[in-house]
């Protein structure tokens, strides 16, 4: 959701000199387009290939006159340039009368065999742990990032808009692409030093950064974060590239012979070596591959030069254009060592080829490579937060000595451009609405304060009614100290206020000792979780969802206080030690009943639960990257497995708590990357309640009674439906990001992904807490599934109009149960890539 707002702002707010620029459609006699052909300069290497709908741009700092147009099963076309820049030229190729020669023949659909470009594939494979710095046993160099995004396809009607009144001055120098032909404005620019150290005997490496700048957001580290998660590093000798959270099969991959088409172009002398020109592009639409052409060496079979562009067909959401390019460096004559890195993506709503979007340009120089020089192991341990603006932010003088690639004009103007819009009160407005959008919160700068959650104002449940919700934190920075934060809610039905308050301070930076507690006093639907942390503010959606399936009617009132202490001595290793006291009652005693037995009451029943708890955590989150030093850091990545254990010692007779127990959980949450067959999501939960406790103090299998697709949850059973003292949950979920439905001629162009998943737990509730609990079976009856697994199984298909996904979710046995849904159906939107 961020991602998307920051898009919104991107085009609410809104140099290259070349010699020769062409740009058109190759189609064939009949006028339809011919996708993949050959694009070139006469007598240079500078060429592209055409887009799945015929069209293509191609630039270039030299002048050409002529330029030659081929594919195969067609005849060549040779076409003279009259002028330096030749746009919107339509050609048409004629079928070849005679078959080509058999040394540059590889017919359409290419064969596997007797192919040379894959012959050398394959040599590529066979050499690609020898190439680069996986040679050595060690090995350091400097690394300089920029990373840019400029608003495209500025025409005068856009600067015309109302939206840019006022503004006008930022469109007063305009310049043109050389991958798109797309004039663009530059409005961001992001730069990054750091030195990198690795050792292969060790499978370690460690990225220093030792300086950001960036233009005019220097305290908004939730744009840093969003930009370090968007673009990623990666190997294009690895089997599947990672861009926005999908994996591209790499033309380089073992399994490219099954994914790509592969020709052998060419062979020319670069920087002294004798290299092939393998041209390939995709055996099938719809799938997460590219097109683009490389240069390899003839006898160390390592990459010269790599261009790969995302077909327009590809699965992706958001992103009209993916262009990379790579080049390597020799070193000692046979040394292939990555120098420079350009990705280019076109962000835009839709991928017709006038539609206006975002650029996003990333350049990364390497530079000053060093080999064998042996670091300690220690020395690989992960920094605190590698991105502490405390001590990256560098002045000029740094960047004038670190910068591998110096700025041109254009990106130069962006650090005064956006200086400039910082001084106009209509920028500063927009700035402020998407922010908002992005947060959920509404920043009072001179209260120091933020108001929200927008998202949580309204709500409903059967004891409140209609409920609204007004909150409020504290806010001087990113990197506060401490902050605090409240909130006041009214129920329409009960006419009863509700509260939360906490408090969270960062006692010593280094090691993220952190002290916090508060107090809550509110209506919560327990159970949402197996496995959940002493948040004193943290509540399920469910508690208040506007749309339920079913009486969302258990409900239980909660007066929850906590206090707790957290340290983080090594990286994303966190040791808790809390404590909470909750008093626990029925919200709705005729539907929902939390009754024990209990011999020190006058009746032998007792209706509320006053229960002390000490408690430890220890959480693991290994990769897990973050930025910011205060005392709430903000996130970059989501593809780190979370390791929990807790423990809960219940106290009985300390401030009159009524239980002694203990309680032992354990849980693994993992996302798995399966190449090109998408993404897997598991969770694995286990734990223990030993001692005798009411049903307010046991594990309850979290339903799910929202119509809301919510992970963790079983979609088809009630809240409380079962209830366990010793439970093993696990939840499975993978989504093929479109690969089966690619294949589906009739649902290919829709660009649907296809979602599965399967729930299973098993449970088991001991006689004596049996005992303990009638009362409340009386009206809540209590059941574990321990005769059998319980499970669940789901098909979603995701990407409906790009935001919304539905599964349809399947019961798969305890069909007798009261009330029992057999089938449901749930749904979420949200934006993805």
């Amino acid at each position: 959701m961020k991602r998307i707002f920051f898009f919104f702002f991107l085009f609410s707010i809104c140099f290259l000199n070349a010699q020769t620029k062409v740009d058109g459609i190759v189609v064939d006699r009949s006028g339809e387009p011919v996708a993949f052909a050959n694009i070139l300069f006469e007598n240079s290497t500078e060429g592209t290939i055409t887009d799945d709908n015929g069209r293509f741009y191609l630039e270039s700092e030299s002048t050409y006159k002529t330029l030659l147009v081929s594919f195969i099963g067609y005849e060549n076309k040779s076409i003279n340039l009259s002028s330096k820049v030749t746009y919107g030229m339509q050609i048409t190729l004629q079928e070849a009368t005679e078959q080509l020669n058999e040394v540059v023949l590889i017919s359409g659909k290419q064969s596997k065999k007797n192919n040379p470009a894959v012959d050398i594939l394959r040599k590529i494979w066979a050499k690609k742990r020898e190439n680069g710095v996986r040679k050595f046993k060690q090995y350091a160099f400097d690394k300089y990032e920029k990373i840019e995004f400029d608003l495209n396809t500025i025409d005068s009607a856009l600067m015309k808009r109302k939206i840019f009144k006022g503004l006008e001055f930022v469109f007063q120098d305009l310049d043109t692409s050389r991958i798109t032909g797309k004039t663009y404005l530059p409005i961001f620019l992001n730069e990054t030093f750091s030195k990198v150290n690795g050792d292969n005997l060790l499978k370690e490496e460690k990225e220093e950064v030792l300086g950001v700048k960036n233009s005019g957001f220097d305290n908004n580290q939730a744009i840093l974060a969003f930009v370090s998660d968007l673009y990623q590093d990666y190997d294009i000798y690895e089997n599947y590239l990672k861009f926005f959270d999908k994996s591209f099969t790499s033309p380089l991959s073992k399994t490219g012979i099954d994914t790509y088409n592969y020709a052998l172009r060419d062979s020319a002398f670069i920087d002294n070596k004798w290299c092939y020109n393998i041209v390939y592009y995709p055996r099938r639409k719809n799938e997460l591959t590219f097109k683009g052409d490389f240069w390899v060496n003839d006898s160390t079979y390592a990459i010269k030069n790599i261009n790969l562009e995302v077909t327009k067909s590809a699965n992706l959401n958001w992103v009209k254009e993916l262009y990379i390019e790579q080049d390597f460096q020799v070193m000692n004559d046979s040394v292939f060592l990555l120098k420079r890195d350009y990705l280019l993506s076109d962000f835009s709503f839709r991928k017709k080829e006038k539609s206006k979007g975002i650029y996003g340009k990333r350049t990364t120089v390497y530079d000053r490579y060093t080999f064998d020089k042996e670091k300690p192991k220690d020395f690989y341990k992960a920094d605190k937060n590698p991105y502490d603006l405390q001590y990256t932010i560098k002045d000029d003088a740094f960047w004038a000595e670190n910068r591998l690639e110096s700025l041109n004009k254009d990106e130069t103007g962006i650090y005064k451009l956006l200086d400039t819009l910082k001084t106009v009160p209509k920028f500063k407005t927009y700035y402020n609405l998407v922010s908002i959008l992005a947060s959920g919160y509404v920043e009072i700068d001179k209260w120091n304060l933020d108001l929200g959650s927008i998202y949580s104002v309204v709500g409903f449940n059967n004891a409140e009614g209609p409920r609204v919700r007004l909150g409020a934190r504290t806010y001087f920075g990113q990197n506060d100290p401490w902050r605090i934060e409240g909130y006041t809610a009214y129920g329409f039905k009960d006419s009863k206020f509700k509260y939360g308050i906490s408090g969270k301070f960062l006692l010593d930076k280094n090691s993220r000792l952190i002290l916090s507690g508060g107090n809550r006093r509110d209506i919560e639907q327990l159970g949402g979780s197996l496995t959940a942390t002493n948040d004193v503010l943290g509540r399920s959606v469910a508690s208040s969802s506007l749309v339920t399936v079913g009486a969302n009617n258990r409900l239980t009132n909660i007066n929850l206080s906590a206090l707790n202490i957290e340290i983080e001595p090594l990286t994303n290793f966190r040791i808790g030690l809390g404590s909470t006291f909750r008093t626990l009652s029925s919200a709705l005693p005729q539907d929902f009943s939390l009754d024990y037995v209990s011999p020190e009451s006058p009746t032998g029943i007792a209706s509320e639960i006053r229960q002390f708890d000490v408690n430890g955590l220890l959480i693991y989150t290994p990769g897990k990257k973050t930025i910011g030093n205060g005392v709430e850091r903000v996130n970059v990545n989501d593809n780190y497995s979370t390791l929990l254990v807790s423990y809960t010692k219940g106290i009985e007779g300390f401030l009159d708590s009524d239980f002694s127990y203990d309680k032992l959980q354990f849980s693994y949450s993992q996302p798995w990357q399966i190449g090109g067959f998408g993404r897997l999501f598991s969770t694995l939960e286990v734990g223990k309640t030993f001692g005798d406790v009411p049903l307010g103090l046991l594990s309850v299998v979290p339903g799910n009674q929202t119509v809301f697709s919510n992970y963790g949850t079983f979609h088809n059973l009630d809240f409380y439906e079962f209830v366990t003292d010793t439970y093993l949950s696990l939840h499975l979920q993978h989504n093929f990001n479109g690969r089966l439905f690619s294949r589906i001629p009739w649902l290919r162009k829709l660009n649907l992904r296809e979602i599965v998943g399967l729930r299973g737990v098993w449970g088991n509730l001991s006689d004596s807490n049996i005992a303990l609990n009638a009362p409340a079976s009386i009206i809540t009856p209590l059941q574990a599934p321990s005769d059998n697994i319980y499970y669940e199984y789901s098909f979603g298909i995701g990407n409906i109009f790009k935001i919304f996904r539905i599964d349809f979710n399947f019961r798969g046995n305890y069909l007798d149960n009261p009330n029992a849904r057999p089938f449901g159906v749930t749904g979420t939107f949200g934006f993805s890539f």
